[in-house]
């Protein structure tokens, strides 16, 4: 995955917005994220858009937050599980001929499709997600966890307003995001939908190896659904407007941002999904936040 010539170790790290650093070795690449406000959620008149997308509204992040600039990667939550022994629950879903079947034989290691160190880790619940953040503050001694529901949404925009960071074509995707298109279209058995372009992945592709957001966040869009620390509501009535987490209320955990297996209306910086936080999917994974001092 490509390195920033600003990385740091956070020892010498100051708030500075687009700063990198990493707390250890093998330890997640983070990318301080300004402070700031943005308005959530989708346009009325935006292509795709969902009704638990509303209504928009103005949040104000009051502070700086670091967010990992890759998702989590096969080889880090290898590490995790390797030092704690962590066992997950077994079993993914997955796409076979066009329908999601509950498979008990996949997970982590064996998604179903051919995956490298370098490629997200997909297969991951919420609980496992949840876990391996406790592991990594423990590890570190800082505050690692998932983003918000908010801080995730802000973050993938980077201060952009279009549908996705981008901009509002779906078929520019394969520049910025690993997506279905062409390619998956050939390859994955009974798949008809997706972008209309190539990006020679049919499944998870190595993270880091498109085009960054404006905050320099990588895949953000695509890839894997990625876990927050909300819980899911059908609607914005009653959302914190300050960043937090929605924490109260519904069963299910918020997933953002679609995944290589999505079609162009759930590859949106808008787009939300509800999954119970013990489910394991093959296009599901996540990245970590950190709070800064």
């Amino acid at each position: 995955m490509p390195k920033s010539r600003a990385t740091t170790n956070q020892s010498q790290t100051t708030v500075k917005p687009g700063t990198t650093f990493v707390d250890c070795e093998n330890c997640p690449e983070m990318v301080v994220i300004p402070a700031g406000e943005f308005m959530m959620g989708s346009k009325n008149a935006e292509t795709g858009r969902q009704g638990n997308e509303s209504p928009a509204h103005q949040v104000g992040i009051a502070r700086p937050f670091a967010l990992g600039k890759f998702e989590i990667t096969r080889k880090q939550f290898a590490l995790f599980v390797n030092e704690t022994g962590y066992t997950l629950t077994p079993g993914c879903w997955a796409i076979e001929g066009g329908k999601y079947t509950d498979s008990e034989v996949l997970n982590w290691r064996d998604t179903g499709y051919p995956q490298q160190d370098d490629h997200p880790a997909a297969c991951i619940s919420w609980n496992d997600a949840k876990a391996y953040t406790e592991w990594l503050s423990q590890k570190t001694g800082k505050n690692y966890r998932l983003p918000s529901e908010a801080e995730w949404e802000y973050a993938a925009r980077g201060n952009t307003t279009s549908a996705r960071y981008w901009g509002d074509n779906p078929d520019q995707a394969c520049d910025y995001a690993n997506v279905m298109d062409k390619t998956g279209r050939t390859i994955v058995p009974g798949v008809q939908w997706g972008h209309d372009c190539a990006d020679g992945f049919a499944y998870t592709a190595p993270v880091g190896g498109k085009k960054p957001n404006p905050f320099g966040l990588y895949d953000m869009l695509g890839n894997v659904w990625e876990w927050t620390a909300d819980r899911y509501h059908d609607n914005y009535n009653g959302a914190p407007d300050n960043g937090s987490a929605w924490t109260n209320g519904g069963k299910d955990r918020v997933l953002r941002g679609g995944s290589w297996l999505n079609r162009d209306a759930h590859v949106r910086a808008a787009e939300r999904n509800p999954d119970e936080a013990t489910d394991h999917d093959n296009f599901t994974g996540f990245r970590v936040a950190r709070t800064l001092p």
